[in-house]
């Protein structure tokens, strides 16, 4: 499958975008069409129901978006939209992650960061926070149709307070959100994850990350148990599997070119490993993806 990849710099929509990090506008038909097709963005996307319903499938999963849901979409995520209701209304913004977000994910929540996509990649509001979230919204949209040099920065802080707002919204819902988030321990665990993100295609041992990480074996799995609910090794064998997940649904390389490209020694490996874990092969696996996908 051949994936566009959208850059936020070519989404010029009037003369100011040139010099505007950011990008909103109303969620109808005319304006995603590129939207409905499986692709990329190197910006952040962030997608708001007022009304109707839309179905937006990210990597291997499929929300449905309704009136009161917000999806965030990370940069590099595969994703589009699909069943969009003809009654369908909302917003969508745009914007830079260094602008935005380099503060916040890295700096002050930057224990929140490990798994934050997939907890922000749908979210249900309360009546209640979904209205205080609107005037919000309209003020960011307000500042993109009419920004000036001060406007610009206001709205780098609106879409902050609207990032936080959302991350409290599920707060506690998540082991990784609990009050002990900037703890040592969790520091550690975050550390992992991001390790593990860097070199799951050529180490797979828990040895190995403990040793990056100087602590022993049994600390790390008790870390991952208390923040993740699952082992290290099986972390481990989740990444893995999800990058198996998406090069067969939205890569065109072959099974031997995806096993040699996760590090597998063979084909026959990549097969073993995953008929151990999901008790079908690549081949079962991939047309059930396509199938869910395509749904």
């Amino acid at each position: 499958m051949d994936l566009k990849r959208f850059e936020i710099k070519k989404n010029i929509q009037k003369t100011d975008d040139k010099n505007l990090s950011f990008r909103v506008f109303d969620l109808e038909t005319a304006r995603i069409q590129d939207y409905l097709k499986p692709h990329k963005k190197d910006h952040f996307c962030i997608i708001l129901v007022e009304s109707g319903t839309s179905k937006v499938h990210i990597e291997d999963k499929i929300y449905l978006l309704n009136s009161g849901k917000i999806a965030v979409i990370f940069p590099d995520q595969i994703h589009f939209l699909s069943h969009l209701s003809s009654d369908l209304t909302g917003k969508i913004i745009l914007f830079e992650e260094v602008l935005f977000c380099s503060d916040i994910l890295k700096n002050e929540l930057s224990a929140y960061n490990v798994n934050l996509s997939a907890h922000l990649n749908c979210t249900a509001l309360s009546s209640l926070e979904f209205e205080q979230v609107l005037p919000i919204i309209k003020n960011i949209q307000d500042i993109y149709n009419a920004p000036s040099l001060v406007k610009k920065e206001q709205a780098r802080f609106y879409i902050k307070i609207f990032l936080l707002g959302l991350i409290e919204s599920i707060h506690g819902q998540h082991p990784v959100l609990h009050h002990d988030a900037q703890g040592p321990n969790q520091h550690t665990y975050i550390e992992f994850k991001k390790l593990l993100n860097h070199q799951y295609k050529s180490e797979r041992t828990v040895q190995y990350y403990a040793s990056k990480l100087a602590i022993s074996t049994k600390k790390l799995n008790a870390l991952n148990k208390k923040y993740s609910g699952e082992t290290a090794i099986n972390a481990i064998h989740n990444r893995i599997l999800t990058e198996i997940k998406r090069q067969l649904l939205f890569s065109d390389l072959s099974h031997k070119e995806i096993a040699f490209d996760l590090g597998f020694s063979s084909p026959s490996a990549l097969n073993k490993f995953v008929k151990a874990k999901l008790k079908e092969t690549p081949t079962d696996l991939q047309n059930e993806l396509a199938q869910i996908y395509t749904a």
